[in-house]
């Protein structure tokens, strides 16, 4: 059993070396490597389906990526089980870490996210953890940590295993690809958008511009279909997200 000490000393290597990778595979390796301490021999990683926001329409969305027992995966496809997290369904405002075994003794846990929790045990799927992430991508992802034995999870295991989701998480974000993903605006469409988001009128975007607001309206047009934005203001956000444009007051 790792000790306190131990499982610092081992954070400290795996920080290094998520520092130093470009490799998602490789991030991946690393931190099941770092799991092992704590008799974790399985993860899962990525966007939970059933979480519905105005991101999940994004261009730029996170991997699924999964550890488990490939005959597990299996069952959870023909079964329409979420592959990430068996018995469970994270709320996007839940914060902390949840441990299975206390969701499955939980009164709010239905009989059949229970049967989903036995179901995963008969596969090796023992106890585990889940653990809430947040990032810039807005699609809730989550991150768990399974043990194919009982022994269970220290209160400092859950500790350092949440670290490591976290800097995973954070490492994984860096490495989307965004740029193959972002639309391409012409220089004029993200002049007009800019002052959009300084929350000019087309009259006097054109005064600024020296051009006139039926000009501007056709960029701003052009520029909220490629965005896929439903109006000038929300495709002049989604541009400043993505960093084609600078952020508001910019100016100022």
């Amino acid at each position: 059993m790792t000790t306190e000490s131990e499982a610092g000393n081992a954070f400290s290597i795996f920080i290094h070396q998520m520092l130093e990778e470009t490799s998602i595979d490789q991030m991946v390796e690393n931190v099941s490597l770092f799991a092992r301490r704590f008799n974790c021999s399985s993860i899962s990683y990525g966007p939970q389906p059933h979480v519905q926001t105005v991101q999940r329409e994004s261009r730029i969305k996170l991997p699924t990526l999964l550890t488990y027992p490939k005959e597990w995966q299996e069952h959870c496809f023909k079964s329409g089980y979420d592959r990430l997290a068996p018995g469970l369904r994270v709320s996007p405002f839940q914060s902390s870490p949840i441990l299975w075994d206390q969701a499955y003794k939980d009164p709010n846990t239905t009989d059949r996210e229970r049967r989903i929790f036995d179901e995963a045990k008969e596969f090796g799927l023992q106890t585990g953890v889940t653990i809430p992430l947040r990032g810039r991508l807005d699609d809730f992802p989550i991150m768990s940590f399974v043990q194919s034995e009982t022994s269970g999870l220290s209160k400092f295991a859950v500790s350092w295993l949440t670290s490591a989701a976290f800097l995973f998480h954070d490492r994984v974000e860096g490495r989307v690809e965004l740029k193959a993903d972002v639309p391409s605006l012409t220089a004029r469409e993200k002049e007009c958008l800019t002052w959009v988001r300084q929350g000019k009128s087309s009259w006097a975007i054109g005064t600024i511009l020296e051009i006139s607001p039926h000009t501007v309206d056709f960029h701003i047009k052009h520029a909220k279909s490629k965005l896929g934005a439903e109006n000038r203001r929300v495709a002049a956000m989604e541009a400043e997200r993505l960093g084609l444009i600078k952020p508001k007051f910019w100016l100022l």
